[in-house]
């Protein structure tokens, strides 16, 4: 027998992708998301990202921004020296267009990490889906933003609201999610699904949880691993698989590749087609209540 290392076993493949993206082509859904735009005149769809410190959350947020320009594009701040949430202000990123004073008609938001003892409150969270939180506010892990302090938004506004919970999570971290983070997880989405707000969930990191993926890209809806890790997600914050997304965001690339671009595309679509069904449907809500006045 020889003394050399073992190689690890290749993860076993499904013989056909179990979900199809435009590899070869992102015009589609790049046309798609450049093109979109809400039926309401001035209307902004607002995305709130959420999910543990270190997820990606940001870094998606530079991710699209670099898709859609063109270019490595670095608006909101990263760090890679630190677990701990990087993340300490509620702040909303616009995406500009070609022109320099025209911009996309979404927009994110990203909130502190919900780390379990230095995380943003749940309570936070649940006041910015309300479009209760100001720009520029700095989050506190002991205390809620009360209704007295001058960055609580008393009269928010449609555009103020969020319109699609985004739940962020590296894919890498699915087997060791702590309960504290799920519980957190469910709370919220609790208070969205009140509040009638879509949800989708994110797994990032996707080539640092399985090597496969990491060799190509390709992989990732082939690799029973991947859907596996997404399933127990699904099993553990209830969102159905058909809004859990797979990407790897640009974190260490000085150039846009059309394998990661067409995931974050991909990503975007779904995202804007949810926001945009449930400002269409709020809409017909607020036009059926004042017919019926």
């Amino acid at each position: 027998m020889g003394g050399g290392q073992s190689k690890a076993k290749p993860a076993p493949l499904f013989s056909e992708p179990w979900r199809q993206i435009d590899w070869g082509d992102q015009r589609r859904d790049l046309q798609f998301v450049k093109t979109y735009k809400p039926q309401t005149e001035g209307q902004q769809l607002r995305i709130l990202l959420h999910g543990p410190a270190g997820a990606g959350k940001s870094s998606f947020i530079n991710s699209v921004q670099s898709v859609l320009q063109g270019r490595m594009y670095r608006q909101a701040l990263v760090d890679n020296t630190s677990h701990e949430t990087f993340t300490k202000k509620y702040q909303t990123f616009k995406v500009q267009k070609e022109s320099s004073d025209t911009f996309y008609p979404f927009v994110f938001n990203d909130v502190m990490g919900l780390d379990p003892h230095k995380g943003v409150l749940v309570d936070d969270v649940k006041l910015a889906l309300r479009g209760h939180i100001k720009d520029e506010y700095r989050f506190d892990p002991k205390s809620k933003l009360s209704e007295a302090d001058p960055f609580y938004n008393k009269s928010p506004t449609s555009n103020d609201k969020v319109h699609v919970l985004v739940c962020v999570i590296a894919a890498d971290t699915v087997p060791v999610l702590r309960d504290e983070i799920v519980r957190k997880v469910l709370d919220i989405r609790k208070e969205a699904t009140r509040l009638g707000i879509p949800q989708v969930a994110i797994l990032t990191k996707i080539d640092k949880a399985c090597p496969e993926v990491n060799q190509d890209l390709k992989n990732v809806y082939r690799i029973k691993y991947m859907k596996e890790q997404m399933e127990k997600f699904s099993a553990e914050v209830g969102i159905p698989m058909n809004c859990i997304f797979p990407v790897m965001n640009y974190h260490e690339e000085t150039n846009l590749n059309n394998d990661t671009d067409a995931l974050i595309l991909s990503t975007m679509r779904n995202i804007i087609i949810c926001g945009d069904d449930y400002i269409n449907f709020k809409k017909n809500q607020d036009d059926c209540s004042t017919n019926y006045v």
